[in-house]
Order: structure tokens, then C-alpha cells, then sequence
């Protein structure tokens, strides 16, 4: 039997996963929202790569990130749990080992990772501000009317994009309101949108960063062409867009729990374990701490939340 390795990515937004052998060749991948049930969302995508997976192969590792990475990691017995900056990292030197930079603009948040010589000397990550975001895009489409898909070719169309203020979301859902009032056209609008997100992300998270290139640009928002493009114009320097870019924190993940292999066999058979959480607010002190505990197939695995550790 052949060795394979499972990496999964669960964040607000959406859940990835990927299932690598020995050698780093993906074997089987799939990508969906995660609507807020992160638990569902991962046993869903533990299905469909299941379905993918050719039977000649055992898995020896699975490996969690993102913000539901702990829950996750629990439920599927994860070898290894790590953040996402090193997630990506990894995951990205797999495939662009020569790479200096890394921007990533997700769902809900965004990071950019500085390397040198395949070793992390700088990040920096933004979660308190949806500003620039895919989900601030996919609101600010909606406005507009535009299905998100359409939102990047429309961009490339403008020659001459609107300045839009998009440090906040309310400052930036104002200045468009206005923009469209004044009668721009919605391609000078997109195309304004794109570029003030290049701004922002390059102000904010690349302040007092080296970046350097070869730059790999990954995350949902990699897939809009105009935010690439303006990427492009404002480094002046050519910006790598990997097909499988929103996958590197899964891809990265699969690696490390690769390295972390023992001598454990996994299954895929997650579908029907009772996984739950219970809520509850401790009495026992002046803390009143908010206790989440954690039950697997019935059974209490951990408590989360205690300040005193008396639950």
C-alpha cells in the first residue's frame, strides 16, 4: 500500500483540503463554503476526497489550519496543528521553492509572508478589518449588481479608474455610493475598487516590508484579474498566480503531517461520528468563564475557555 497525507484548511469563509503522496503530487482536492458550520463543512470535504483517493493508498497523517484548526484537529485526530502563516509557507515552497513573497487575501482576512532562502523573516496578517477582503468584494458586487465572477474582467475594461477610499468598508461602500452617483461608469468603479485594495493591502500589511520577487499572490481574491493586475503595476514586478493558490495552507498542512508521520493508520470514515459543542458560562468564580466543551461520539475530548482551570 502506498502512503498518502491529508491537509485541511478551515476558515470562516470557506474549507479546503488536499490529499498528497510522498511525494507532494495531489492525489485528491476540494474546495467549499464552510456557512458557518465548520464541523459539516469538513465532513463533507473528508467525503469528497474520499471518493477521489485510488484504493491502493493508506493514509499515515492528517494535518489541520486555519481558525477552526484546533475544533477540526480534535474531531479528525489530527497529527499536527499549525497557523496559518506557516501553513501557506510551506505549502507554497513546495511548488515555488524560490519564492520571496507571499500575499494572500482570503475570505475574511489577509497575510503577506516575507522568505528568504525558503525560511519566514517577516509576516504580517490582518483579521480585525474586513477592508479589501473577498467578502468585502462579494458585498460591494452585490451592490452593484455584478455577479462576483464577472468582477475582474469588468475591471481589465476601464481606462480610467475612480479613485475609491477603501481603508474602511463603510468609508468604502460611501465613496462608491457617491462615485456611482456622480455617474462613473461601473467598470471605472470595479476598476477603482481593485486598485484602492492593492493600495490598501501594500500601506497596511507591506509597510516596512522588503517585498521582493519571485511573489506569489494566492487566496480567493487571487482568482479577481484586477486586482492582479493593479499588484502588478503598483510592485512593477511580475505576480505568480498558482491554479492551486487557494489550497496552499491544505497543501502546507499535508506536508507537515507527512513529516510528523507514525506509526497510526487513518480512516476517512468521519461522516457518521457525533461531533458536538456545548456552550455553558462557569459560576464556580468571579471569572464567569465562558466554557465550550467539546464531546466526540458522546464522549467529553476538552474544555475550552477556563481562566482558572478549576473545569
Amino acid at each position: 500500500m502506498k502512503k498518502c497525507y491529508l491537509g485541511i484548511d478551515i476558515g470562516s469563509i470557506s474549507t479546503k483540503g488536499v490529499i498528497i503522496d510522498y511525494n507532494n503530487n495531489i492525489l485528491a482536492k476540494d474546495y467549499l463554503e464552510t456557512n458557518g458550520e465548520p464541523i459539516q463543512a469538513v465532513k463533507k470535504l473528508i467525503k469528497s476526497l474520499k471518493e477521489q483517493l485510488p484504493d491502493d493508498y493508506v493514509l499515515k497523517g492528517i494535518g489541520t489550519t486555519g481558525s477552526a484548526r484546533k475544533l477540526i484537529g480534535l474531531m479528525v485526530d489530527a497529527s499536527i496543528v499549525k497557523n496559518e502563516i506557516t501553513a501557506h509557507a510551506i505549502g507554497t515552497l513546495a511548488i515555488h521553492p524560490d519564492v520571496k513573497t507571499i500575499l494572500e487575501i482570503g475570505g475574511q482576512d489577509s497575510k503577506i509572508i516575507i522568505l528568504r532562502n525558503g525560511i519566514i523573516v517577516d509576516y504580517s496578517m490582518n483579521t480585525l478589518c474586513a477592508a479589501g477582503t473577498g467578502a468585502f468584494l462579494s458585498s460591494q458586487a452585490k451592490r452593484l449588481s455584478i455577479p462576483i465572477e464577472e468582477f475582474g474582467n469588468m475591471a481589465l475594461k476601464s481606462k480610467t479608474p475612480v479613485k475609491i477610499a477603501a481603508r474602511c468598508t463603510v468609508f468604502a461602500e460611501s465613496d462608491l455610493i457617491h462615485k456611482a452617483g456622480l455617474g462613473y461608469s461601473k467598470e471605472d468603479i470595479i476598476a477603482g475598487l481593485c486598485k484602492s485594495i492593492v493600495l490598501n493591502y501594500l500601506n497596511n500589511l507591506g509597510k516596512g516590508k522588503k517585498i521582493e520577487g519571485p511573489i506569489v499572490f494566492q487566496g480567493g481574491v487571487s482568482k479577481n484579474k484586477g486586482v492582479v493586475k493593479y499588484f502588478k503595476e503598483v510592485l512593477k514586478m511580475p505576480i505568480i498566480v498558482d491554479p492551486n493558490g487557494h489550497l496552499m495552507g491544505a497543501m502546507g498542512m499535508a506536508i507537515l503531517a507527512k513529516q510528523k508521520e507514525t506509526d497510526k493508520v487513518y480512516n476517512l470514515n468521519f461522516h457518521d461520528i457525533s461531533f458536538v459543542t456545548k456552550g455553558e458560562e462557569c459560576n464556580r468564580c468571579s471569572n464567569h468563564c465562558e466554557i465550550l466543551r467539546i464531546y466526540k461520539d458522546d464522549e467529553l475530548v476538552d474544555a475550552w475557555g477556563s481562566k482558572c482551570h478549576r473545569v
